[in-house]
């Protein structure tokens, strides 16, 4: 989904605060000019500030997220008088600090800080001083905001969920803790599964994902809680390959909830499975994995592949068992598939250097050129040509500082490049949204990431490169083609790059 639409928060869903003004029946169907004179009379009626902006966007002719930026300006200053009218209102700048940041504008900043200079206890200003800030590449400023959003208001779980996430990158035991006392201080709450869930997803110690998961299950029904019912699913993936009983277990007692209606039988065929291989029946095994569907996510596909991989060089059909592998392996290396390979390859008189020769072959029938670019530099008044890079692997990614998933991914990518230090990789990010371009440049002061920023016009990536949402990711090899499209790297497959970036880097 395109992190535009997940992060921005529609004006129109922020209208639940209009109930509590003494005007809000009569305001649901009221002009921009008879709102005007709602909020003269009322100018802490946060409602109605939300309903004349909304009202006021609308009448612009073909507005949108894209132009949002200036639609607000639109207003500055009706807003300018209505702060000078009314000096102690911190709901007047608020209301259009709001707004702009609602178009993630950097001309957020300035209204919302006089908001809690105004009212030290406006929580939702501070949250959106943490986001913004965040754009701005201040995390620390965006921890300390966030943690004043949720001392303003403790009772609010999202704040205290957000709070708990800043800290995954910078203290990872505090982080580990807060997101523990959130589950126990909101146990009917969605925030408090939500933590548990990112807590177990992006454990890299499959004991701890187990634990964690399984604790969300106990304090969070997955019937009742979507975070729950997300994170067994991830539970079913590592019981299948550690213990095929455990995941059926799981798949019957779920077996009621959407989704689950067929895990109960693949679980039974796993288990199955690995009786057959383990008595080296390797015929009736393969026979039982051929009737197998292939199952919705990639690393089930990649587990079943593997065993029936092993099956077929059970019963001497090596060469299957190796293409099948090589198959994957090229479109996403990792290091299990890697070491059945090799066993494979070594059993057909094939070394590393032939293995690799094998997976490029398979690459080679989807590497295609990619489109050339010559785009602006952040940095300086020149350009940057795909040309450039010739002679150097190019880890390419499409972004914008708005766009959290992408924020997200940027540690992820900055500890693979760390790797490649001295070498011949590039590292580029395209941001498609010139309106934030004032963001890029602190963004990439305040974090330390290593990319070279290039700026895009608002259509230019998704006329040139088809990108429907960022972050979009390509690895570009020596030659200037495309080797590894579409991809996401995060905590439990930072090495999948490396591996990717390290076969590109090596070809002979």
């Amino acid at each position: 989904m395109n992190c535009r639409k997940m992060m921005t928060t529609s004006i129109a869903l922020l209208l639940s605060g209009l109930a509590a003004t003494p005007v809000a029946a009569q305001q649901a169907t009221m002009s921009a000019d008879k709102l005007k004179a709602v909020i003269t009379k009322y100018p802490d009626s946060l409602g109605a500030h939300r309903q004349f902006i909304e009202v006021f966007r609308k009448s612009i002719p073909n507005a949108s997220f894209r132009n949002g930026d200036s639609v607000v300006s639109l207003l500055k200053d009706q807003y300018a008088q209505w702060a000078k009218r009314f000096p102690k209102s911190a709901t007047v700048p608020f209301a259009i600090g709001e707004a702009y940041a609602d178009v993630e504008s950097p001309k957020a900043k300035p209204y919302l800080l006089k908001a809690v200079e105004l009212n030290p206890k406006l929580a939702a200003a501070w949250k959106d001083l943490s986001i913004d800030a965040d754009r701005w590449g201040d995390q620390d400023g965006s921890r300390e905001y966030m943690g004043k959003a949720s001392a303003a208001d403790p009772s609010d779980p999202g704040y205290a969920f957000y709070y708990a996430m800043d800290f995954e990158h910078v203290d990872g035991q505090k982080w580990r803790t807060m997101l523990y006392d959130l589950a126990k201080r909101f146990p009917q709450n969605e925030r408090g599964a939500q933590g548990l869930y990112w807590l177990g997803a992006r454990s890299r110690d499959t004991a701890e994902k187990i634990k964690v998961y399984e604790q969300l299950r106990a304090a969070y029904p997955p019937a009742k809680f979507s975070w729950s019912a997300g994170g067994m699913e991830d539970l079913f993936s590592i019981y299948l390959k550690t213990d095929a009983r455990k995941a059926a277990a799981l798949a019957a007692a779920l077996k009621g909830q959407e989704g689950w209606g067929t895990k109960d039988t693949l679980a039974g065929k796993i288990i199955a499975t690995n009786t057959y291989l383990q008595q080296q029946q390797f015929r009736e095994a393969a026979d039982l994995l051929a009737g197998l569907k292939s199952p919705r996510y990639g690393r089930q596909q990649t587990f079943i592949t593997l065993l029936k991989a092993r099956a077929e060089h059970g019963m001497g059909n090596t060469k299957d068992a190796y293409n099948a592998l090589a198959a994957i392996y090229a479109k996403d290396p990792t290091d299990d598939v890697r070491s059945e390979l090799e066993v494979y390859g070594k059993a057909q008189g094939k070394d590393p250097q032939q293995i690799d020769k094998d997976i490029w072959q398979i690459k080679e029938q989807t590497i295609k050129p990619a489109p050339p670019f010559n785009l602006g530099l952040y940095t300086s008044s020149g350009t940057a040509s795909l040309e450039d890079y010739k002679g150097k692997v190019v880890l390419l990614t499409f972004w914008f500082p708005g766009c959290g998933p992408c924020r997200g991914e940027f540690p992820h990518f900055q500890n693979v490049m760390d790797k490649f230090k001295g070498q011949e990789v590039a590292y580029i990010g395209i941001n498609v949204s010139p309106d934030q371009d004032d963001y890029v440049l602190p963004f990439m002061k305040g974090t330390g990431y290593s990319f070279i920023p290039l700026r895009a016009t608002d259509d230019w990536a998704a006329k040139v490169y088809k990108v429907r949402g960022e972050p979009t990711n390509f690895l570009i090899d020596q030659k200037g083609q495309l080797v590894f499209t579409d991809f996401r790297i995060d905590g439990s497959n930072e090495r999948t790059l490396e591996l990717m970036i390290r076969s590109v880097l090596d070809r002979k």
